[in-house]
């Protein structure tokens, strides 16, 4: 079993964010939204792993921010 990666992994995390903010650019919030879910189905079928995105969710779920738990 695989468990979930929370150490950075991103080789370029600041690039990253900027490529995300730009992709919500110019689309309203319920846009954005649906952006974000698909985003995630998309990741999520990537990763293929119930037991990580298991873990995923419950981390998403029980932490604040955007900071490792």
């Amino acid at each position: 079993m695989s468990h979930l990666n929370t150490k950075a992994n991103i080789a370029k995390p600041d690039e990253f964010y900027h490529d995300l903010l730009v992709l919500h650019e110019g689309r309203s919030e319920k846009e954005s939204e649906a952006l974000n879910a698909k985003l995630v189905l998309i990741l999520a079928n990537h990763i293929g792993d119930a037991d990580v995105l298991r873990e995923a969710m419950d981390l998403a779920a029980n932490t604040q921010g955007g900071g490792e738990a």
